[in-house]
């Protein structure tokens, strides 16, 4: 006999129901504003394994979660599990559990190659920006290298291992970056990760393939290398370098005088030595000299540690790339310095918390995935807001994304309101822009005094902690 009494739902749908209702929008709403920046379809369930089923964290939901977690504040993972208990609260839906191991499990098994193309995806929607003028609209691409700490874990040590001259116990491991960004819009394009022992040219030379033909690079002097501008010049891409480990070459041995302090000048091939990273037939293939241009920069701007210093670089023809904006454009270079700072000290990567080498490098990997979606929600603000992309900050666009969250999360949101919320996040990125004070005195110091703690100079275990510590060393039993 048919009745129109509904049929009870059993245990599991009802609590599907309510991992549906978490799922809606606890992990996801920071993705309403970056979503648009991310493949969808890199985001899908495997098909098989640990990422194909459809629980609580999925594999969107663990991305968007971890994605929220590196722009966190805090930055830790009870972060993440504070705002599903606070979205269960206001739903009326049981509290989870305040553990954090199932995200920790799911996190882990997001693959690293999925977030290497979700980087590489970001890197190219920032490469599409319009063009600016700048050296005849060429791409400049300027690379530099930083360090990172991570938790003291064997796995870290091993291969990130801390300096020799700390004992066991009281450093930390370390880990050094060398990195391609583009200069006009800030992308990351590309990384590498070493040790202590890794110089920054071996890193810089595996990122290669990044570059494309017209290209010019950027770099201090750390990159000036024979090896490196030669091979560069035969993939036609050019270099700006500093002069480095060379005696500028004086007029009366140039071979042409373009202008002032601006000289074309032969670099003759050095002798090959077993030390360097490439095989001497590669060497011995590469032109006996290089024709380049050094010109020489004087600085006159007070506060500046550097008085002076010689460019050396491919571009030789002065009337296209005359000798005043390439100075600029070294000028500029400090920018990348900037990059870094945004991402390690306004992010909080230059300390990261994981424990063991592969979620160390997932770790590195989701500070860069959103660090290009911020700068390009950045160039957005700025071309509704008609200024220059310079000029918005980034500590500021940062601030206002992470206010502006909570009111994303909503379950009940028309396309109107989040269009709305999203266009007034924009003119909170956008209303106060940088000042720019050209010239200003930026001296190297620290004006706060650290605290008076003693240095830790052996293993925690054997540590004794002397009671009038501001008098006294430490001192071991």
């Amino acid at each position: 006999m048919q009745t129109l009494r509904r049929k009870p739902r059993s245990a599991q749908q009802k609590f599907a129901e309510k991992i549906a209702l978490l799922q809606q929008k606890s992990f996801k709403q920071i993705g309403e504003v970056f979503e648009k920046f991310i493949p969808c379809s890199i985001l899908k369930p495997e098909e098989t394994g640990a990422m194909s089923r459809r629980r609580l964290f999925s594999k969107e939901n663990t991305f968007w979660a971890f994605f929220s977690q590196v722009l966190d504040a805090d930055g830790g993972c009870k972060e993440v599990i504070r705002k599903l208990q606070s979205y269960a609260s206001i739903k009326g839906v049981k509290i989870p559990s305040s553990s954090t191991a199932s995200y920790c499990t799911a996190r882990k098994n997001l693959p690293e190659q999925m977030l290497s193309e979700i980087l590489e995806h970001t890197a190219d929607q920032l490469d599409e920006m319009p063009e600016t003028g700048l050296l005849n609209n060429r791409r400049v691409v300027v690379v530099d290298g930083t360090g990172v700490t991570m938790p003291d874990t064997p796995e870290n040590q091993e291969v990130w291992p801390q300096p020799s001259s700390q004992k066991p116990g009281c450093g930390f491991p370390s880990a050094r970056i060398c990195a391609c960004f583009s200069l006009e819009s800030g992308a990351l394009l590309s990384y590498e990760i070493g040790n202590k022992k890794s110089h920054e040219l071996p890193l810089f030379r595996k990122q290669w393939d990044t570059f494309k033909r017209g290209d010019i690079v950027l770099g201090d002097k750390g990159f000036c290398s024979y090896f490196d501008t030669a091979t560069l010049q035969k993939q036609d891409v050019d270099s700006v370098v500093t002069l480095a480990r060379r005696a500028p070459v004086r007029e009366a041995r140039s071979v042409e005088k373009l202008g002032p302090d601006d000289l074309l000048i032969k670099w003759p091939r050095p002798k090959y030595y077993k030390r360097l990273s490439c095989s001497r037939e590669e060497w011995e293939q590469l032109p006996k000299e290089l024709t380049l241009r050094q010109i020489k920069v004087t600085v006159a701007c007070p506060g500046f540690r550097t008085q002076g210093f010689h460019i050396v670089t491919t571009l030789l023809d002065a009337t296209l790339y005359p000798a005043e904006e390439l100075a600029e454009l070294y000028f500029k270079r400090w920018d990348v310095e900037l990059f870094f700072r945004d991402i390690k000290t306004t992010m909080g990567m230059d300390v990261l918390r994981c424990q063991t080498p592969e979620m160390v490098r997932k770790e590195i990997l989701m500070h860069f995935i959103a660090y290009n979606c911020i700068r390009r929600l950045m160039y957005e603000a700025a071309g509704e807001a008609n200024i220059a992309v310079r000029v918005v900050s980034f500590k500021g666009s940062l601030q206002a994304l992470r206010s502006w969250e909570p009111h994303l999360n909503q379950a009940q949101i028309s396309k109107k309101e989040r269009f709305k919320l999203i266009s007034d996040l924009y003119d909170a990125m956008t209303n106060t822009p940088i000042r720019q004070r050209p010239g200003r005195s930026e001296p190297r110091c620290v004006k706060r005094r650290p605290k008076n703690y003693q240095r830790m100079t052996v293993p925690r275990s054997e540590m004794k902690e002397i009671p009038h510590r501001n008098r006294y060393r430490a001192t071991t039993p």
